[in-house]
């Protein structure tokens, strides 16, 4: 297949080529009244927030739909498809150079017809492209730009463009050219090269998931440990080299590797390697210190510099990830993260409706009367505005909250970020924050306490925060997202049942009601995929809602059962149930196993495809593999661990020979290899004895767990499929703990100590 596509690739791409064309200014559609606007195309009335970006450019682009099938097919002309989201800095940059360029604009019109996505909205659009990318350049991302032709396959792709020829590669405007002609020269063959690249990629897809070997044993979980303990990072955390990403499936899977191997050196090290991680991401410039929550990744080894956009996909994962060793720990420094994560998102990434918004962006202002955006321009100081703003001198000394400041976070007068850092020129004498010392360290070289040099950290933040204020706010994409609102639900239910605070709950459940509310079509049992704030605090669809996809089916079923575990609440249980069965129901392969990415119902879909990496966020069928072990242990469901056997087997292939790259799935194959365990608690919800065993259970870290309160109630949903808990007594009248093994229950118990030993047996 690669060699296949790699000869298309060059077949049409390396063909000399007549330069660009002379072309002139054009006015494509111009609105009827005085407009701050020249142009304005139908993106104007989408509702993503990428797509409206490109409302106003000279460019007449088309949503992916069939009107623009229908005009590419009626005219005969090839579809440039360009694909990117709303925080993309790189996608920023081609439509500044490009596709505000009139010139150009007047190209892409008379010879193609445009079509924009946002891959957050449409990832079953992205996917099929983007395999075709990265089959024939080796590497992808955004923004994609794919030529195609009117039957929707794929010709030629990359990504970025610039807008001209340079260091000897084709700009923008020359590719537009070459392809305009050839496509006038060598119609038959395009399309010919086109069928032959789908039927490629299809013959490849299929592929996917080889059922050879049969199911993956405990060797595949110890393999994929000893990939990560060699690309481990012993002195500044995380893995591999720059840039260096955050990666929480990484850490999740380390953290439930340590839950099964504690005893052991491998075990032992699983933690040390996670925690260390998560104190130097902590402490670099990759967490906000100022207003809280992460960044996207950092451009350096030490997690100094980052890509300063922040997704709401890493706040959700790290969340569960920092609580998680908290739970582990009970070292404050990692619940206090945890906290602040969730109060940034509250504060900046909330709609009243309780859904969450998907990112700000990377880009913004630096002043109010700047006309040119810069990366981190939000987010980074110079040392005079750090002086100026934290002048307050400690009390009792001579010490200034700057002299703290600067000294704690590694500020320097001419900036502390170095040029290969900074290639665009954006950060010169700017500061971004970087921990390097203790707080032990930097309190007695200044000459004062512990005490006060924490007070002067915390009081500095606040000041800054304030100010930062002031500035100009980067753009916010504020579509809201099952999958991602599912990740964030998952964190904060976990934060609930750790640290037993109803805040963290209240807000999981206002989440959760969210989702049922707006992400969820009552009519059809299916999840939409986005929703959208409209005038007036009201949340609105687009004319035709996209239905959900795998990722938001089994995002959103881990946070259900997530929030039942930290609210007890069985109608989120009920929910977690009917999803799962629509989820099978729409995405389930039949013939070879695992689940498709999407429903396979929209033919301009070309290509129906199964996950099979764990990246930023964790894959559908990854995540799906520990939710059906969960359902099956906590419902005793046969069917559902049978069906957790076939999706492993199925992805068997890509297990044994890169496990790393299925983290999340690898520990669904550990829970699968686990005998499950129930902790049952009978008792009266709300009552004191209850709470304390309850209190008890979210102490330790029990990823293979599976938690129920029950307290008779024979119409409760799980007391109608669970014949054991009409069984069950509270012993003496007092809230009774039962822990069973495939529901073999161990001797009942009352008190804390009692469950404690118990549980650490």
């Amino acid at each position: 297949m690669f060699t296949i596509l790699c000869n298309t690739f060059r077949g049409i791409t390396n063909t000399r080529h007549p330069g660009i064309l002379k072309v002139q200014y054009q006015l494509f559609v111009r609105t009827m009244a005085a407009s701050a606007h020249p142009f304005t195309n139908r993106l104007s009335k989408e509702r993503s927030p990428y797509l409206l970006q490109h409302a106003h450019n000279p460019v007449d682009w088309y949503p992916w739909g069939e009107e623009a099938f229908e005009k590419a097919k009626k005219e005969n002309k090839m579809i440039f498809l360009s694909v990117g989201y709303s925080t993309c800095h790189w996608c920023h940059v081609m439509e500044r150079e490009s596709f505000e360029n009139a010139d150009i604009g007047k190209l892409m019109n008379e010879h193609f017809v445009n079509i924009k996505v946002d891959r957050e909205e449409r990832p079953d659009v992205d996917r099929v492209y983007m395999t075709f990318v990265q089959a024939t350049s080796g590497g992808g991302g955004w923004p994609m730009s794919v030529w195609l032709t009117p039957d929707l396959k794929p010709v030629v792709g990359a990504t970025y463009f610039p807008p001209h020829d340079k260091y000897g590669r084709p700009g923008f405007g020359t590719i537009l050219t070459m392809l305009a002609r050839q496509w006038q020269e060598q119609r038959d063959q395009i399309n010919q090269k086109g069928t032959l690249i789908i039927d490629a990629l299809t013959r490849a897809t299929q592929l996917q998931g080889s059922s050879e070997g049969g199911l993956p044993g405990q060797d595949i979980v110890d393999k994929c440990y000893q990939r990560l303990a060699e690309s481990y990072d012993d002195e500044y955390g995380g893995f591999g080299d720059a840039p260096k990403f955050p990666q929480p499936v990484l850490l999740s899977f380390l953290l439930r590797y340590h839950s099964c191997h504690k005893e052991t050196a491998d075990g032992k090290k699983a933690l040390d390697m996670c925690l260390h991680s998560l104190r130097m991401m902590a402490r670099g410039g990759v967490y906000d210190h100022v207003s809280q929550g992460f960044h996207r990744y950092s451009t350096d080894r030490v997690w100094h510099v980052p890509h300063f956009e922040k997704m709401l996909y890493d706040q959700g994962q790290l969340v569960s990830a920092y609580i998680t060793a908290y739970q582990i720990t009970r070292d404050e420094f990692f619940s206090d993260v945890a906290k602040e994560i969730i109060d940034y998102v509250c504060r900046d990434l909330t709609d009243e409706s309780g859904g969450f918004y998907s990112a700000e962006d990377a880009d913004s202002l630096p002043t109010h009367d700047a006309t040119e955006k810069k990366e981190g321009a939000f987010c980074v100081w110079t040392m005079a505005e750090i002086t100026e703003i934290l002048s307050d001198k400690i009390e009792g000394t001579d010490v200034t909250l700057s002299d703290v400041f600067c000294k704690h976070f590694y500020i320097r007068e001419n900036g502390n970020v170095g040029f290969e850092q900074d290639p665009h020129k954006e950060l010169v004498n700017q500061n971004v924050l970087l921990n390097q010392t203790d707080i032990g360290i930097t309190a007695p070289e200044l000459g004062i306490t512990t005490e006060q040099a924490e007070a002067a950290i915390k009081k500095g933040k606040e000041l800054l925060h304030e100010a930062r204020k002031e500035r100009p706010r980067p753009h916010l994409d504020n579509k809201m997202l099952a999958s991602w609102n599912g990740l964030m639900i998952s964190g904060l239910s976990k934060t609930a049942q750790v640290l037993g605070d109803s805040q963290y709950l209240e807000r999981a459940v206002k989440a959760a009601t969210f989702v049922q509310d707006n992400l969820f079509d009552a009519g059809k049992g299916c999840l939409l995929r986005s929703a959208y704030p409209g005038p007036g605090g009201d949340i609105e669809q687009i004319p035709n809602p996209i239905e959900g996809f795998i990722d938001d089916y089994a995002f959103i079923i881990a946070s259900l059962l997530d929030l039942y575990e930290a609210s007890y609440d069985q109608r989120w249980l009920e929910f977690a149930v009917t999803l799962q069965e629509k989820q099978d129901q729409l995405f389930w392969d039949h013939e070879a196993s695992g689940y498709f990415s999407a429903t396979g119902n929209d033919s301009s879909v070309l290509l129906r495809l199964k996950e099979d990496q764990d990246g930023a966020e964790p894959s559908g069928n990854s995540v799906s593999a520990n939710n059906l072990v969960r359902l099956a242990s906590l419902l005793n469901h046969e069917g559902w661990k049978q069906k957790a056997e076939q999706l492993l087997t199925a992805f068997s292939g890509r297990l044994n020979s890169i496990p790393m790259a299925l983290p999340e799935m690898v520990s669904g194959l550990m829970a699968l290899h686990t005998t499950p365990q129930q902790i049952i608690i009978k008792g009266e919800p709300g009552s004191a004895d209850t709470e304390a065993l309850l209190r008890v259970v979210h102490s330790y870290h029990l990823p293979h767990k599976v938690l129920i309160l029950t307290d008779g109630d024979e119409e409760s949903f799980l007391h109608k499929r669970l014949d054991l808990l009409k069984s069950l007594v509270m012993k003496d009248g007092k809230a009774t703990a039962y822990v069973c093994e495939d529901y073999q229950c161990q001797l009942p118990v009352t008190m804390e100590e009692e469950l404690r030993d118990t549980l650490q047996k």
